[in-house]
């Protein structure tokens, strides 16, 4: 599975605007988020849809997560805010 290319970055905005804004993410490249030193975040295209890797606690390995509707991306966004206060 390859990391999201423009397009697919493209179609996740909303999600991608999200995360900017959140305080404790750097976007270290297009779509790539860190948290401190450490990878935090990146997105895949896959055929079957768009997803998410995510670090939600320090230590964990990447959870994936799919990210094609704006449902999908809203809760995404949640479980990471909840994973950032912690």
């Amino acid at each position: 599975m390859k990391h999201a290319g423009p397009q697919t970055l493209e179609r996740l905005a909303t999600v991608l605007r999200r995360l900017r804004a959140l305080p404790d993410l750097q976007e270290r490249c297009p779509g790539v988020f860190y948290r401190r030193s450490k990878a935090f975040m990146h997105f895949h295209d896959d055929p079957s849809g768009f997803y998410a890797d995510v670090r939600l606690t320090e230590g964990d390995d990447f959870k994936r997560f799919k990210v094609d509707t704006d449902h999908q991306g809203s809760v995404l966004i949640a479980l990471i805010e909840q994973a950032l206060k912690s």
